[in-house]
């Protein structure tokens, strides 16, 4: 009785929870689908979820079929700096598989942090928020997770 309980409940938990359809055309090497996310809260729980929801993403669709570029402002300029080891780590390996880093040249300003405190290879623009509005003007799809 228990297993055929168990069978039922995992049948229909197929049943209910199916694979995601793709919008067409479907993303490609040729064609991957353009993301920006924005990270603007430098608590470790949101951070940390930013870089998770990343990482989702490049297993879901797989790095060559993604362009994912995550736009660090405000209290999110934490995720790109070298002195937050654990974050960094984390940053670094999503570098790995393609993902750029931007960083808000305001809000550097504002909080007196220098190019040389970031990790390397983070793209600096001048306004972090308006490079999340171009950039999806020019179609990516935006999430804040």
């Amino acid at each position: 009785m228990m297993k055929r309980l168990v069978f039922l409940g995992s049948l229909l938990s197929t049943l209910a929870f199916g694979d995601v359809r793709f919008a067409q055309p479907e993303p490609s090497i040729e064609k991957p689908r353009e993301v920006v996310m924005g990270i603007s809260l430098g608590d470790d729980e949101s951070i940390h979820h930013g870089l998770s929801t990343a990482n989702n993403v490049l297993k879901f669709y797989g790095p060559e079929k993604i362009h994912l570029r995550i736009v660090a402002y405000y209290h999110g300029i934490r995720t790109l700096l070298k002195s937050e080891k654990e974050i960094a780590l984390r940053v670094r390996a999503l570098q790995q598989y393609g993902v750029e880093f931007v960083a808000c040249g305001n809000t550097m300003e504002t909080k007196k942090i220098s190019p040389d405190q970031l990790i390397p290879d983070v793209e600096i623009v001048s306004a972090g928020i308006a490079e999340v509005i171009e950039r999806a003007t020019e179609g990516a799809f935006y999430i804040q997770p």
